[in-house]
């Protein structure tokens, strides 16, 4: 069965090695950074202060009268900066309500193994309806990149959660996977040994792997060497402490993970490698509860938890800003960072969705 299923994977991923439809690639480098179970309540809205806890006396603390103060734009701009001063600015941003826009998973399970595959495979799977450690099936865009020529070889991915290999398959793909408590699988230098180590020893709040720090310091190490042409980072904190109910620490992860994707930007603006070629996207793989009561939560029984949120800026991604009066799906992911390279996923995988609508009006 095994090798059956190998060799059905590599029939698929030579179905694509037909020139693309697309001839004028958008960007020669993209990087993909997603937010994990981070609500489109916070990112369009900023933080909200019936989500705090209150202090002794039943009133506001500091933290929450330092969140929550002023209208909606100034606190999403003070919660994410580089997502609102910048990339909304020079790029586009989808599933705003407020602009008539959603962005959703179609997957029905509204968690994360799902939204991941999803999101790279650019469909839902039936077979993947939880979070445990089994290989993907599916060819996502990842691997059908790092089996073309022209990207074979060049093509990484970073996240502390230890599933995140499954996902993408990374025995079958061959795609290099820094994950758990190793950032940087087989270091070779004394940089990328120290930040294995570093990764060790930050406190282990959850026993899978580290905080996303040495996973983004691992990434930008990656660039600065290995200079990937398609690169992947997983961020995750957040995630975990909505679960854990603690809205001020799920907002802090929140900041932090602004900050790590403008570190990243910046990075690439001051790389020859990557400057005024690249393009990034931010996303999450799934929302979470719209009240109260289960904003920490997911999953399919939780309304709201199926709507997302886009953020994209750079190489073939003119400055639209919010984009108004329009629904997209997680789904097309994959065929857009596929597009933004010249290449068609669609060829080889034709249930996936299409490609994000970045320049939806045709050239002058």
């Amino acid at each position: 069965m095994r090798r059956a299923a190998f060799a059905l994977a590599l029939t698929f991923i030579a179905a694509g090695f037909s020139p693309s439809a697309q001839s004028t690639p958008g960007a020669k480098n993209v990087v993909v950074v997603t937010i994990d179970g981070f609500r489109w309540q916070e990112m369009f809205g900023g933080p909200s202060p019936e989500y705090f806890k209150k202090d002794s006396k039943g009133q506001p603390t500091a933290r929450e009268r330092e969140y929550t103060a002023g209208g909606a734009a100034d606190r999403r701009a003070r919660l994410l900066p580089f997502l609102w001063k910048t990339v909304a600015a020079k790029g586009q941003i989808f599933g705003d309500p407020a602009a008539g826009s959603r962005s959703h998973v179609t997957n029905g399970l509204w968690f994360s193994y799902p939204g991941y595959n999803e999101m790279f495979a650019g469909a839902p799977d039936a077979r993947i309806d939880s979070n445990k450690k089994v290989p993907n099936p599916n060819v996502t865009v990842l691997e059908w990149l790092n089996a073309r020529p022209a990207f074979r070889g060049r093509v990484a991915a970073f996240g502390a959660w230890d599933v995140l290999p499954y996902i993408l398959n990374s025995e079958r793909s061959r795609i290099p996977v820094g994950t758990g408590f190793s950032p940087v699988v087989a270091p070779k230098t004394m940089r990328e040994r120290e930040i294995n180590e570093f990764a060790k020893d930050v406190p282990a709040f959850w026993d899978y792997g580290t905080v996303d720090a040495p996973m983004v310091y691992a990434a930008i190490e990656s660039l600065k060497t290995a200079r990937p042409r398609v690169l992947y980072l997983m961020l995750g904190e957040g995630d975990e402490w909505a679960h854990e109910g603690r809205y001020d620490l799920y907002l802090d992860a929140s900041i932090r993970a602004d900050r790590f994707i403008e570190r990243i930007w910046n990075v690439l603006q001051s790389l020859p490698a990557y400057r005024g070629t690249t393009a990034l996207i931010v996303t999450t793989d799934h929302g979470r509860g719209a009240t109260t009561k289960d904003w920490s939560d997911h999953g399919k029984d939780v309304p709201a938890a199926e709507n997302t949120w886009f953020a994209a800026i750079g190489a073939g991604v003119p400055a639209l800003g919010v984009r108004r009066d329009l629904t997209v799906t997680t789904s097309q992911l994959a065929a857009t960072v596929a597009m933004l390279l010249g290449e068609d996923f669609r060829k080889a995988a034709p249930n996936a969705a299409p490609p994000l609508p970045l320049n939806p009006l045709p050239p002058k």
